[in-house]
């Protein structure tokens, strides 16, 4: 295990084999309590960069982008204090020494969410410098925004070499941005940035997801005053003194609609403690449509196939709260065993299809042309030898193994890994024949 991980993260063991083994076929049942949000930990985490004083995280889920952003997080200067509940892990963060020139180069190319020690850095420190952030090769999602953004604010900021430089020297100074899109990691930046900048901040045309209004809860909590939490605009008065806080981090989402999928998919039934219809936006009434039956219980939802079955819908990715991009894979994977055609379309991010032909490789009936996937469902599939490409088509790579005839074999667990709490030995337990080797 990397040293750095290790100190930083001790709880963080690397499942033993490289490759998952799926011998599909058989009906999920049992109980998959549903993590914290991986995409709402981690801006979270950084947060505890702005204070001096103890933020402690709860319900933070055991993946590997969580144990990189803590080692990234100590090699800063910040003490990391792990403890371990029933089903999941609490994290209390010093950030009383921080040092911004001892960023890791090595583990902000790990993971996208690193960029956002731009705007936290700038705002405690008034300095930054780090490479050009890692993470899933799904397009370019380019930072042009967070940089003109903070620009805004008042940051001197030079690109080269592929290393981010900013300075504010003065500090920052609130301003009205408009984002040309509603970018979540640019509106998480900028958030981070504008509760301690001096003067009054206005976010126009933000994103909407639920992860960013967790984060501007925990930093109200905090000591923030922000305004518009679930809006396009958000109002931040900035000059704030930031004390610690304590704060429970959001369901993920994302984890429990693939789960409901699976449930589905493998015509099983799952309960999916902490999971939250409400959370999924648009996405709840397509897969309800696409025979996803949800059932809300006083402790989450049970999810099962309908009795009417799995049928062809049309799906098309959008902001929130539209059908999540980072669900379209996970959906993609059901749909190729439903009855009917189907159709989906990414909006969001132009090499989101890397999984299609993962699917193929099963018998997936799939045709792209462009950015619209059409998908013709079959009565079965095959199990074959795929590759994980990103944290969410290794996961719809995982359904369709579940729901597969035959043995799935999967190579690239590391995308597995950084994005879900241990979802092999947790499938295990609702009865799927899944091993690591």
């Amino acid at each position: 295990m990397n040293a750095s991980l290790s100190t930083a993260a001790p709880w963080w063991r690397p499942n033993t084999g490289h490759r998952l083994i799926i011998r599909g076929g058989r009906p999920l049942a049992g109980s998959y309590p549903v993590s914290g949000a991986k995409n709402a930990v981690l801006p979270l985490m950084v947060s505890a960069l702005l204070t001096p004083h103890l933020v402690t995280l709860r319900n933070v889920p055991a993946n590997l982008d969580v144990a990189v952003l803590a080692a990234l997080l100590q090699r800063l200067g910040c003490d990391m204090h792990w403890s371990t509940g029933e089903q999941s892990l609490a994290v209390t963060i010093a950030a009383d020494r921080v040092q911004p020139q001892r960023i890791d180069p090595e583990l902000v190319t790990r993971m996208r969410a690193s960029v956002l020690l731009l705007g936290a850095l700038l705002a405690r420190c008034g300095e930054a410098a780090l490479p050009l952030p890692g993470g899933d090769a799904i397009g370019l999602r380019g930072i042009d925004f967070h940089i003109a953004g903070l620009r805004a604010m008042g940051a001197a900021i030079e690109l080269a070499d592929g290393t981010i430089r900013a300075t504010a020297r003065g500090g920052l100074r609130g301003a009205d941005i408009l984002l040309p899109q509603p970018s979540v990691g640019a509106t998480e930046n900028l958030l981070l940035a504008a509760v301690v900048a001096a003067g009054t901040t206005t976010i126009r045309n933000a994103a909407r997801e639920p992860e960013i209004a967790d984060l501007a809860t925990c930093l109200i909590a905090m000591g923030a005053r922000i305004e518009g939490l679930g809006t396009h605009v958000l109002s931040i008065e900035g000059d704030a003194l930031l004390g610690g806080a304590v704060h429970t981090v959001l369901p993920d989402r994302i984890e429990f609609g693939t789960l409901a999928c699976a449930a589905a998919l493998t015509d099983g039934e799952l309960s999916l403690p902490n999971g939250r219809i409400e959370l999924l936006g648009t996405a709840a009434p397509s897969f309800e449509a696409a025979g996803v039956a949800l059932q809300e219980t006083e402790k989450g939802v049970i999810a099962r196939r309908a009795a009417t079955g799995l049928r062809g819908i049309d799906i098309t990715t959008q902001p929130y709260p539209g059908f999540a991009t980072d669900l379209q894979a996970p959906a993609m994977a059901l749909l190729t065993m439903a009855t009917g055609a189907s159709a989906v379309t990414e909006t969001i991010f132009e090499q989101r299809f890397r999984h299609v032909d993962e699917l193929r490789k099963m018998g997936a009936d799939i045709v792209v042309r462009g950015r619209t996937a059409r998908v013709r469902g079959v009565e079965r599939l095959c199990g074959a030898s795929v590759t994980c490409t990103d944290v969410r088509a290794a996961a719809a790579l995982v359904l369709a193994g579940l729901g597969a005839t035959g043995e799935t074999a999967l190579d690239g667990l590391d995308h597995l890994d950084r994005g879900y709490d241990g979802m092999a030995s947790k499938l295990a337990l609702c009865g799927s024949d899944i091993e690591r080797q």
